[in-house]
């Protein structure tokens, strides 16, 4: 079995003409729960003391009671008394997914999103708190875990994640990307430098156009990049449907089989290097949300023909 984290909670209410298709929370659970192969669990809100590991007091108080309001929609959804509640559950389900994967020492997942572009003192892209940073940060404080990673194959550059692992040095953070995320701002040219790697993260862009077989390739360029500073104890994998041909964003040629197959070599990878995983979902804004969901659908079933 696999255990599957979810609560109905995680979609916070943003509106149906919102692009951030929240509901495909609740629909990837649907598909998953006619699988027997999946085990689901309610996970629990994330504690305020581990938040503020990793965000600062003012922007947490922000995001609870919408005030200053600029920075409660720092991060480019509109404020509601509902917010708070629900990203504090969709952190929650990550940390519970990553004890799940130690305890296991196989995988887990979390059926949410949004994490990986929040900074320390405000969100950014449909991210509020960053759950992959503060999920880290508390195993490594309970001493669960002494070196983490994080592998981020949304379609965007992972910016909040890179900043906050570059003052963690038990972190190492690797974002394998198609669009370039800067200021609050995405873009598809790849061409300008926005940021450089450091001695725990790194950047990887995939060139406009690409196609599965040279996805594959780089992915496998790129992989090492985790073991670089040691085999991780933990690797939190953020599975994005975002760089599939028909999201809106994308500048990439990505079918669902290569996305699928994408999906099935990091979870390979895992198991041949003994490391527990942990994945969530990411990214997607296919206008036809059936597209997006079965991005998802297919992680869980390259994941269980891993694991299962």
């Amino acid at each position: 079995m696999i255990p599957v984290f979810y609560h109905p909670g995680f979609a916070a209410p943003i509106g149906e003409k919102h692009v951030m298709p929240m509901r495909k929370f609740a629909l990837v659970a649907d598909r998953l729960r006619a699988d027997p192969r999946a085990e689901f669990h309610e996970s629990a809100p994330i504690s305020e003391a581990n938040l503020a590991r990793v965000h600062t007091a003012a922007y947490i108080n922000a995001i609870a009671t919408g005030e200053p309001r600029a920075l409660a929609e720092s991060q480019k959804f509109p404020w509601s008394p509902a917010l708070y509640p629900a990203v504090r559950l969709t952190n929650g389900g990550l940390l519970a997914a990553a004890r799940a994967a130690l305890d296991t020492g196989r995988v887990a997942a979390c059926l949410a999103s949004g994490f990986h572009h929040a900074g320390a003192d405000h969100g950014e892209g449909f991210c509020t708190f960053n759950g992959l940073i503060i999920t880290l940060d508390t195993l490594l404080a309970e001493g669960r875990i002494r070196h983490g990673a994080v592998l981020d194959l949304d379609l965007h550059y992972g910016n909040g994640t890179a900043q906050l692992a570059a003052t963690r040095p038990a972190i190492t953070a690797v974002s394998i990307y198609g669009s370039d995320y800067w200021d609050n701002k995405p873009s598809n040219d790849l061409s300008i430098v926005r940021h450089q790697d450091g001695p725990n993260h790194f950047a990887v862009p995939i060139p406009n156009r690409t196609r599965g077989p040279e996805m594959l390739a780089l992915l496998e360029k790129s992989l090492p990049l985790l073991l670089a500073r040691g085999k991780p104890d933990l690797l939190l994998y953020q599975a994005g449907a975002d760089p599939y041909r028909k999201d809106p964003y994308s500048p990439l040629d990505l079918g669902h089989d290569d996305l699928r197959a994408r999906d099935r070599r990091v979870f390979e990878f895992c198991r041949d290097h003994a490391i527990p995983v942990a994945w969530v979902l990411a990214g997607g804004y296919t206008p036809d949300v059936t597209q997006v969901v079965q991005v998802h659908v297919n992680t869980f079933q390259a994941c269980a023909e891993i694991y299962h």
